[in-house]
């Protein structure tokens, strides 16, 4: 039982992020006595130190954190220093574009649209925290609707979705690629 505990506690220093996490808030969670949490605690210190890994926990006022090695500083500056790019594919950017201009909207409506499964575009913008769920729909299966949020319209420069470009009434099955290339075309500069 203690490898299960000591995983769990493991995750709740991974969830409890810069906040950070008690051993009394643990002990609350797991229902467990509080001398059991320290010694979990304790168990967790060791492998860390003991193991060749990469994080280690810290105890700031009471406050447990799950950290990075402070000896290997030196390649997280390296992280630092390189930034990530942020280009997405065509898939993704279409797929957005759909979801953008048509929310909220199920995955299967985004396939009809685009014509090609778009699971792995949906994945994609859903880990990029562009789009969310919104709902689902009343219909049979009661399938997820997606739709874009705050993190879409800061990401793009946008203070609403009504500062969309507009789209042309007409658009035949020819002219999808060029409208999605229109909407993030317009706002290029703000991903570089």
């Amino acid at each position: 039982m203690s490898v299960q505990y000591k995983g769990i506690v493991e995750g709740l220093l991974f969830a409890s992020g810069d906040e950070g996490i008690t051993a009394k808030q643990i002990a609350k969670v797991l229902d467990i006595p509080f001398n059991t949490v320290h010694h979990l605690i304790e168990e967790l210190t060791f492998d860390y130190e003991h193991v060749h890994r990469g994080i280690t926990i810290i105890q700031s006022n009471e406050v447990y954190h799950l950290t990075t090695k402070p000896e290997h500083n030196e390649y997280y500056k390296k992280l630092m220093d390189n930034p990530r790019t942020t280009r997405m594919s065509q898939a993704t950017l279409e797929t957005l574009a759909i979801i953008a201009y048509n929310q909220p909207i199920t995955r299967v409506e985004i396939e009809e649209i685009r014509g090609v499964n778009s699971d792995y575009a949906v994945q994609t913008l859903l880990a990029l925290a562009l789009i969310e769920s919104v709902g689902r729909k009343e219909s049979i299966g009661r399938p997820v609707l997606f739709g874009t949020n705050k993190e879409f319209l800061t990401y793009f420069g946008l203070s609403s979705l009504d500062d969309l470009p507009e789209l042309s009434e007409e658009v035949d099955e020819s002219s999808i690629e060029q409208e999605a290339d229109l909407f993030f075309n317009k706002f290029t500069q703000v991903e570089e």
